[in-house]
């Protein structure tokens, strides 16, 4: 039965960097009391409440941010009509995902289509519409693309230093590739300060002293 049980389970995490929820081991039969009872023979290691994670699984870097994406439901909930997750990565937590600048989040940032309570700690929950374009699956986690999450930034109040070093390392790397689609996010931030997205980007390549093959500098 606990090799049955364990194996249900192992289904379920195998999908996602070998986590799963309670809510998970529920639908397929497994009861809080026998993920308590496995947890504590040492079968399963609860990560963050509500997640556990499968004995043997390999740790990642981002386990947190993947905790909790689980956690906040990013799994199970439908999406949006637009075909968009309902649970997507942005600010610091899509540049850390996206292994561009140097941040430390002290608390997780993810976009959502309406309102949504949590009790988890750390976590801040903002409303936004996005379109199908705005997201890319970074390791199996819905995230702001690219150029989005560097606009997002800028949206933020993010230190523009730290910005633009994310922006050096997204140029270096070859994964800013869009850089067209980062002015046009940039543009309605750029309209509040009487200015233009193509200027702000350009202002951005200036100080990060990066800038993609073939875009020419204003």
């Amino acid at each position: 039965m606990a090799g049955a049980t364990l194996a249900r389970l192992g289904s379920i995490a195998d999908r996602r960097w070998g986590l799963f929820t309670t809510a998970q081991a529920e639908a397929s039969g497994v009861s809080r009391k026998q993920l308590s009872r496995m947890a504590s023979t040492g079968a399963l290691e609860r990560v963050t409440q509500g997640v556990y994670r499968m004995a043997g699984a390999p740790h990642h870097e981002h386990e947190p941010i993947y905790a909790t994406w689980l956690a906040l439901g990013g799994a199970t909930a439908l999406p949006t009509q637009a075909g968009v997750a309902a649970v997507v990565a942005a600010g610091t937590t899509a540049a850390a995902l996206h292994d561009i600048g140097d941040f430390i989040p002290s608390r997780f940032d993810f976009i959502v289509p309406s309102r949504k309570a949590t009790r988890l700690p750390g976590v801040r929950l903002r409303i936004r519409t996005l379109a199908r374009d705005d997201v890319i699956p970074t390791n199996g986690l819905p995230t702001l693309t690219i150029e989005r999450t560097i606009a997002d930034l800028v949206e933020l109040g993010t230190d523009i230093s730290l910005v633009a070093d994310a922006v050096r390392d997204a140029v270096r790397a070859d994964k800013l590739i869009a850089p067209q689609r980062l002015a046009f996010h940039l543009a309605p931030i750029a309209k509040r300060r009487k200015t233009e997205g193509t200027t702000l980007l350009n202002d951005l390549f200036q100080l990060a002293d990066a800038h993609p093959e073939g875009w020419v500098l204003g």
